[in-house]
């Protein structure tokens, strides 16, 4: 039996079994996958050159600049290359883009703010894998570019100097998932070995993980083992000081070991909420803070944009969804837009998003300026959003991004004819619009409540590997009603033989009263009581 053979209880080995993981052997690998199992990295294309060309520019005391996106997979990788630089004795100096001015990738802005450093080797994270131009003319000036990138990668040969992406045709290594914050990690480990140099990468190992959760990578492969290990030390003691400030901040016991989940929705949110403001330096500092003091002091900014940003979202989804259902009805069936002067351009993403949830549709949200756009869009989960907006180019400005989402920018007047074009490009019939939750386990006789150390051995749960669904028939304890309008319920519950703490979010007055449920939801370690307890966090309340 596979929960035997592994050590684990039913629950957990059922999920391994939903998983279409069945032999021990395999389970038993991807139980215990380590550092130990990553891909090797010698097929990777310019690995070795760009780690010999930053060892060189070491050696020579050139100075290194280091530029990355305005993203968190982006100040992340920076912030890794940068440190790693500085720890082998090199001259570096770390920026990064603004979202308005220049905006994505080595804009011209951003190529003269780098250049104005005066380096010899410019390194970009997280960009650079389509900014030809930019890259030819920092090496028309005596500059050489090494771009480290993980996203689509155009027909046309780029004039970098290296150039690491594992999305080229010729790159050779096996794994092509790792994020920007990956590569960053896999070219210090190279940089450390060509200078012989004895340096602990496990210290950035914090930095990967978030990069990687942030931007939504798949969980599986490399990115599953660098997130395993980057989680063991967020926010602990082994942590920098920004990460376990924002710990102390979201208020999770030290004792509580952090999920994936707790990156995405806890920490991710507030580390981009600057670059979606135009202050993606903020981040940056807090990132690089050497003590506590220091760490905090950049937190309550970035708490206080954080707060200016959730307003913003909330005012741009509400009007764009009111908007969407005037234009649309209740249930459009193909790609919609939506746009306005009112909303602010760094939150569309959010708001698409959003809008992709309530609708079940490809949606584009732009903000004009003016005469001028820029959007966001978010797609359904079998739907090539990229593949959409290629229909669409003779309408945009620029557009560029990924199966999942993308950026564009457009003139007012091309409005209408990118609502129709997208429309065609995304028509009813071409995504899923309904939406069934797949139950990996019901709960309920040997089937017991899975321990928290069956969960993290199951985990890390994230893009391309979901969170296990668990469905239980409990008897209700205690129900209490919270929130501002108490539409949220916590609740304590009798499941089989195991107590269990619960949280139904907006389902209290589904719940009110009732003795007995049959819930739908997911089992994910109770930080506010800390220690191995677990509780269920609630999807729905079925009849």
């Amino acid at each position: 039996m596979l929960a035997d053979a592994c050590g684990l209880g039913l629950s957990a080995a059922q999920v391994l079994l939903h998983r279409g993981i069945h032999e021990p052997n395999e389970a038993r690998r991807f139980l215990d996958a380590t550092l130990r199992g990553l891909s090797s990295p010698d097929p990777m294309a310019d690995r070795e050159a760009a780690a010999k060309r930053i060892a060189r520019a070491i050696r020579a005391g050139e100075r290194i600049v280091v530029f990355g996106d305005y993203d968190v997979d982006g100040t992340t990788s920076a912030v890794i290359l940068s440190q790693l630089v500085t720890a082998l004795g090199g001259e570096v100096r770390t920026l990064i883009a603004d979202r308005f001015r220049g905006g994505y990738g080595l804009s011209d802005e951003a190529l003269e703010r780098c250049l104005d450093e005066r380096p010899g080797l410019l390194v970009t994270c997280d960009c650079g894998s389509s900014d030809h131009a930019r890259i030819a003319q920092a090496r028309a000036r005596g500059v050489d570019v090494i771009v480290v990138d993980h996203h689509l990668v155009p027909e046309e040969t780029l004039p970098a100097f290296a150039f690491l992406n594992p999305h080229r045709p010729e790159c050779g290594f096996a794994y092509k998932g790792l994020c920007s914050a990956g590569l960053a990690f896999s070219l210090g480990a190279a940089l450390r070995a060509v200078m012989s140099a004895e340096l602990d990468l496990r210290t950035w190992l914090d930095l990967v993980a978030i990069g990687t959760i942030a931007d939504l990578a798949p969980l599986t492969g490399d990115n599953r083992r660098l997130v395993r290990a980057g989680l063991r030390t967020l926010g602990t003691a082994q942590s920098r000081p920004a990460l376990r400030a924002m710990r102390e901040a979201a208020k999770i016991r030290e004792s509580a070991q952090l999920t994936s989940r707790d990156v995405a929705f806890r920490f991710s949110p507030r580390l981009n909420a600057p670059g979606r403001l135009g202050a993606a330096d903020l981040t940056l500092r807090f990132l690089m803070s050497k003590s506590s003091k220091e760490a905090w002091g950049f937190l309550a900014d970035i708490e206080a944009k954080n707060d200016e940003r959730k307003a913003l979202a909330d005012k741009a989804t509400e009007e764009a969804l009111a908007q969407a259902r005037e234009v649309y009805g209740d249930s459009p069936e193909q790609g919609i837009v939506v746009a306005s002067s009112d909303w602010h351009r760094g939150v569309v993403g959010i708001a698409a998003a959003r809008l992709v949830d309530a609708l079940r549709v490809p949606v584009a949200v732009v903000a004009f300026d003016g005469e001028h756009g820029h959007g966001s869009v978010r797609t359904t989960a079998d739907f090539d959003v990229y593949q959409a907006l290629s229909r669409c180019a003779s309408d945009l400005g620029a557009w560029g991004g990924h199966r999942a989402a993308a950026g564009l920018s457009l003139e007012r007047r091309a409005l209408d004819a990118f609502r129709a074009s997208f429309a065609d490009a995304a028509p009813a019939g071409s995504f899923a619009k309904a939406t069934v939750t797949e139950v990996d386990v019901e709960i309920g006789g040997a089937f017991r409540v899975p321990t928290l150390e069956d969960l993290q051995r199951l985990g890390p749960f994230g893009e391309g590997y979901p969170v296990p669904t668990f469905m239980l028939e409990a008897h209700v304890i205690e129900s209490t009603g919270v929130g501002e309008d108490g539409a949220h319920a916590k609740l304590k519950l009798r499941v089989g033989q195991d107590s269990l703490r619960a949280f139904a979010p907006g389902l209290f007055s589904k719940i009110a009263g009732r003795q007995d449920l049959r819930l739908v939801g997911e089992i994910q370690p109770d930080h506010w009581i800390g220690g191995q307890a677990v509780e269920l966090l609630v999807k729905d309340v079925l009849d």
